[in-house]
């Protein structure tokens, strides 16, 4: 069992209560989902390499002029990712992840970058590597694609978590595209989510380093313990924010509160990681409920 009873029981909880406490509430939620897409696509980019800060994506996101030179590349990796964001946000409800969303979604993600390669999988000689990992040949990339929606549509038995853990690992195995893969990625773990009710998550550059510990684990022992937590965390945080939101609550920076009630910001700072209190991010600054309790 990779995720544990008593953090099952915790997630549902959570997941309970923000049921509960979004009724009625939709525009609030969509107006969280919109404030958090230049955090969003600022992550996904940074994870790829982007030089693009988070403020530099927010003012090319809202078209407004950076203040150095950016190439033209950055600027529609951040435009075309922040439109795919807010695509699934409507379209994930609807429907399981299939080829056609797959290429669909490449599709805007990469136009006016590299149309060549835009919305098609990898064909005859085009090879790819990341890392050490040298990819499948092209030529398996559509049979091992449908193997990795088959074995997630089809298993009824895994926790969700380990079923979204496993299609992400397996996905970027494959690397389908020649280039986007990674994006591509995160952006359908985040399709599966909002299709079994849950909010979007932010899988941070800060978290890079463990994030692509993962595959290599993954692929050498075939573990997928350390993206379930990446994802678990990632679940267990977007929510404490929602819930923070849906309740109305005085919303005060980490260091604050640790002030206020006698805490080390380091130990609550490790604890906000462990998502063990109800703390979340926003642009990269921890954040708690003012009324939060805390033992």
């Amino acid at each position: 069992m990779i995720i544990q009873q008593q953090l099952k029981n915790r997630l549902k909880e959570l997941k309970d209560k923000y049921n509960l406490l979004k009724i009625g509430k939709d525009d609030l939620l969509k107006l969280i989902e919109e404030a958090e897409v230049a955090e969003s696509v600022y992550n996904s980019n940074a994870i790829e390499n982007s030089t693009l800060t988070l403020a530099e994506t927010e003012r090319i996101l809202l078209e407004l002029e950076v203040a150095r030179q950016v190439s033209s590349r950055e600027i529609f990796e951040a435009k075309n990712l922040a439109r795919v964001g807010e695509y699934i946000r409507v379209k994930a409800k609807e429907t399981d992840v299939n080829k056609e969303i797959m290429l669909f979604l490449h599709k805007m993600l990469i136009t006016a970058i590299r149309d060549d390669i835009a919305g098609r999988f990898r064909a005859t000689g085009e090879y790819v590597r990341v890392g050490s990992h040298i990819a499948p040949p092209p030529e398996h990339v559509e049979s091992l694609i449908d193997g990795v929606i088959g074995e997630y549509n089809n298993d009824h038995e895994s926790y969700f978590i380990e079923k979204i853990s496993r299609f992400h690992l397996e996905f970027e195995n494959v690397h389908p595209f020649n280039d986007g893969n990674g994006r591509i990625g995160r952006v359908l773990v985040n399709w599966q989510l909002i299709r079994l009710g849950f909010p979007p998550i932010i899988i941070r550059n800060k978290e890079k380093s463990d994030y692509y510990d993962s595959f290599a684990i993954y692929r050498d022992k075939k573990n997928l313990k350390q993206m379930a937590k990446i994802i678990t965390l990632g679940i267990m945080e977007s929510l404490h924010k929602r819930i923070s939101y849906l309740e109305g609550s005085e919303k005060i920076k980490l260091s604050e509160f640790a002030k206020k009630h006698h805490k080390t910001a380091s130990s609550l700072t490790n604890a906000a990681r462990r998502q063990t209190i109800p703390a979340f991010r926003e642009k990269g600054v921890w954040k708690i409920s003012a009324n939060s309790i805390i033992e």
